[in-house]
């Protein structure tokens, strides 16, 4: 049963690094605009009344909004993705397993989570210590 969540989890990733390219992709956009000008320029478009008709532009406008946002959110988050990865792969000391976090499963980061929750767990007992020894003095 476990092997079969985490297959099902694995499809459900791909299936939404797909969709997430495939809302951000230009030709996506382009398809979108020539089904709401076919939309917009029917016959039972006009045969509505203003209100409805409004409604409609609404409705078109939030559609294509749509793809704009997810084009956006994608080339904001690769160059965040780049840079944060830029600057663990330049400090030594740091886990590279965080490297490319992006392309690892939920349960994966998850599971790094949980080790930074550690680290930290430990650097402030190790703060409390310091931070009593210099009480003391």
């Amino acid at each position: 049963m476990k092997n079969f969540f985490r297959q099902l989890e694995l499809y459900f990733e791909r299936l939404t690094a797909t969709a997430t390219t495939l809302l951000g992709d230009p030709i996506t956009f382009f398809l979108a605009v020539c089904t709401v000008i076919y939309w917009l320029t029917n016959k039972q478009f006009y045969n509505h009344d203003i209100h409805e008709q409004i409604g409609d532009v609404i409705l078109a406008i939030t559609f294509l909004s749509l793809f704009l946002i997810q084009k956006s959110s994608n080339r904001f988050y690769a160059s965040i993705h780049l840079k944060v990865n830029e600057l663990v792969a330049s400090h030594e000391p740091a886990n590279n397993a965080v490297l490319n976090l992006e392309t690892k499963t939920e349960h994966e980061i998850s599971e790094l989570a949980k080790e930074y929750v550690e680290i930290i767990e430990k650097l402030d007992e190790i703060e409390e210590e310091i931070s009593e020894k210099k009480s003391e003095k």
